[in-house]
């Protein structure tokens, strides 16, 4: 299997922590591409028509995309590791998973805006209003799901993680930690595990 995938990218993160999760890493080939929204490159089209990663092509040529996608066929590789949950409480746990993964894609948002903005035209209500998701998110995860965050360690709890190293990564001048202690003494603690410090990112 091949993967495409950006050192900086958390939802490539997400990808990468699953791998080390079910130890699957070496059966994995990376393959480092350089996407953003205004150019997508030569490879990662070929494979993804949307021009996104991460993207794993499989050895019969299949591609998969969306870190979503791809996290749950891993799962399938290594079930016994238990990386999603398998009776009714998966619904609640992918819910948790897409909250993160709105985290992520907030924050992603607000990263391009100043990066690809011409000088002197960054949107500034823009970037407020991506922020405004990603508070309301750490807000909710504080309401509903601390327990799930303190009591298991599965690839959607995993995902919250990613997510908020992603935000320290690119904007950690909002400092979420001083509106959300709770979440903030949990991250203290599961930054530890080593298939986050793994994959920190970069770049």
């Amino acid at each position: 299997m091949k993967l495409y995938y950006a050192a900086a990218s958390p939802f490539v993160r997400k990808v990468l922590i699953a791998l080390r999760e079910t130890n699957l890493l070496d059966q994995v080939e990376l393959v480092p591409v350089t996407v953003n929204p205004l150019a997508s490159g030569d490879i990662v089209p070929n494979h993804n028509p949307l021009g996104k990663i991460p993207c794993l092509e499989l050895a019969d040529g299949t591609n998969l995309y969306d870190s979503r996608v791809i996290t749950r066929y891993i799962s399938t590789l290594a079930p016994a590791t238990g990386l999603y949950p398998e009776d009714d409480t998966l619904w609640d746990a992918l819910t948790l998973e897409a909250t993160a993964d709105g985290i992520m894609d907030a924050a992603v948002s607000m990263t391009y805006e100043r990066r690809i903005r011409p000088e002197g035209m960054v949107f500034e209500t823009y970037l407020d209003a991506q922020w405004q998701k990603i508070d309301r998110a750490l807000s909710a995860i504080e309401t509903r799901w601390m327990k799930q965050l303190n009591e298991q360690k599965n690839l959607p709890v995993l995902a919250v993680a990613a997510a908020l190293g992603y935000v320290d990564f690119r904007h950690d001048d909002r400092k979420w930690r001083d509106t959300h202690p709770t979440l903030a003494a949990w991250e203290a603690e599961i930054r530890e595990r080593p298939s986050l410090t793994a994959t920190i990112p970069a770049g």
